[in-house]
C-alpha cells in the first residue's frame, strides 16, 4: 500500500531552544548586560574597557596596533581613543611631530583604573560561572576557543 502525503502539512521548524546559538546568546546577553552596568558605574563602556585592557597589556602601542588588537575600523578606534582621552585615561602622541603615526599610552589614572575594572570582570565571571567548578569552566573556555580558531574569528567582542 502506498503512503499518501498531505501537502498541507508542513514540517515544523526546530524550536529556538534546540539551537546552541540561542543558548550562547542567552547567556552572553546576561553576562554582558551585568558587566556593562558595573562598568557604567565607572563611566566606562565595554568597548572602552576592551581598549583600556589592550593598552594596559603593552606599555606603548600605535593607533594601528590598537586597531589590529581590537579588530575595529580606523574611525571606530579613533572615536574610542578620543573618548578615553577626554576622560583623562589615554594620551596620544604623534611620532616625529607628524600627524600620520600615533602612539598611545595609558595615563596614570588609566593604569590605576584597569586593575579595578579587571576585578569587576573577574567578579562578573564568578557570578555567572563559579558554580561550574574549575574543570567545567576550563572545558567551556576550551570549546569556545576551539570555535574561534576553527572559524578564524578575529574581531574582539566589544559590544
Amino acid at each position: 500500500m502506498k503512503s499518501i502525503s498531505n501537502p498541507t502539512i508542513k514540517p515544523q521548524p526546530s524550536p529556538l531552544e534546540a539551537h546552541l546559538g540561542f543558548w550562547m546568546r542567552f547567556v552572553s546577553n546576561q553576562v554582558s548586560a551585568r558587566f556593562e552596568a558595573e562598568l557604567a558605574a565607572h563611566e566606562v563602556s565595554v568597548t572602552e574597557w576592551v581598549a583600556l585592557r589592550a593598552l594596559y597589556a603593552q606599555a606603548v602601542t600605535t593607533h594601528a596596533g590598537l586597531i589590529d588588537a581590537l579588530g575595529m575600523t580606523k574611525g571606530a578606534a579613533s572615536k574610542v581613543i578620543s573618548k578615553l582621552e577626554a576622560k583623562g585615561l589615554v594620551v596620544r602622541y604623534f611620532v616625529d611631530g607628524g600627524a600620520r603615526e600615533q602612539v598611545l599610552n595609558l595615563t596614570a589614572a588609566g593604569r590605576r583604573l584597569v586593575p579595578k575594572l579587571a576585578k569587576l570582570a573577574d567578579q562578573n565571571d564568578d557570578y555567572f560561572f563559579a558554580h561550574l567548578g574549575d574543570e567545567q569552566r576550563q572545558a567551556l573556555i576550551t570549546v569556545l576557543q576551539d570555535l574561534v580558531a576553527h572559524h578564524q574569528m578575529k574581531q574582539v567582542p566589544v559590544k
